[in-house]
């Protein structure tokens, strides 16, 4: 046993020895073999210029591609925040350019209802009429019968119920409603409207009925009454409601009206601020 051990000790020095001694050979070598190619460099040989040129090319090669990516990303980075950049200027020009078409079409719209309003108050001479009213319509209560607009004029103003409507000296309508900012308007067309009328140069005595989809007709006429295209229609003033005189529309050969003002296209209305001579329920 003692024996066996002993040559397992000499056979792993030797072991250490040899590798070792490779080691420091190899070291030598390496030392020996830089020594000569430093002495071929300096006394100029050929292939050596050679050797050293194509390993320079391939280093600087190499360092070249080993650079790019370095080189490229500043002019990524630049491209990239410049498109981001773009995109949000553009959203911000057309943010801006829908804030002026808003800005553009609103004033379209309040120069159309000026025009509107000028119109109305060149024809009715509000101003220098200390018993009539401007108001605007604020809700169109259009239903298939019931005719009726809301205004934006009530008590305050000295408006009561049976006051009569017109638009450019054309009669639309009464006061059937009031309160103190608003009113309600009950028009022509109304299925409950009831307005006595004359007409034509024998002063033909009718009532207007309103006829809801239809236009307004006159009835309650002469028999055997024969009716003829384009006869100016007037309020009566019977009722003690319509001043008499206030005209209303045109005649039609089936018998209805053809209204001067449109019910569907009020904007602006003036009220006279005339007291009926009899309570309007």
């Amino acid at each position: 046993m003692s024996v066996s051990r002993d040559d397992f000790s000499i056979a792993f020095r030797s072991a250490l020895l040899q590798r070792g001694g490779a080691q420091k050979f190899s070291v030598l070598s390496l030392i020996f073999l830089a020594l000569i190619i430093f002495f071929l460099d300096v006394y100029g040989f050929t292939l050596v210029k050679t050797a050293r040129s194509f390993i320079n090319d391939v280093v600087y090669r190499v360092t070249y591609l080993a650079s790019t990516p370095t080189r490229l990303l500043p002019g990524i980075n630049e491209g990239v925040t410049g498109h981001f950049n773009l995109r949000k200027e553009n959203e911000e020009l057309r943010q801006v350019i829908e804030r002026y078409k808003s800005l553009d079409l609103n004033l379209e719209y309040i120069s159309n209802e000026n025009k509107n309003l000028k119109k109305v108050l060149d024809t009715e001479d509000v101003q220098s009429v200390s018993n009539v009213v401007l108001a605007k319509v604020l809700v169109d209560r259009n239903s298939p019968f019931l005719k009726s607009i809301i205004i934006n004029k009530g008590s305050k103003e000295g408006i009561i119920k049976g006051m009569p409507v017109t638009q450019n000296k054309y009669l639309v309508g009464r006061i059937v409603e009031t309160n103190y900012l608003s009113s309600r308007v009950l028009l022509l067309n109304d299925l409950n409207s009831r307005i006595p009328v004359t007409f034509d140069e024998k002063s033909t005595q009718a009532i207007l009925t309103g006829g809801g989809t239809r236009k307004p007709t006159l009835s309650y006429l002469p028999e055997d009454y024969q009716f003829v295209e384009g006869i100016t229609v007037f309020a009566s003033g019977k009722d003690g409601i319509f001043s008499a005189g206030t005209p209303i529309g045109k005649t039609k050969e089936s018998g209805e009206v053809e209204l001067f003002v449109d019910p569907n296209q009020l904007s602006f209305v003036t009220v006279n601020l005339i007291k009926p001579s009899k309570e309007v329920f």
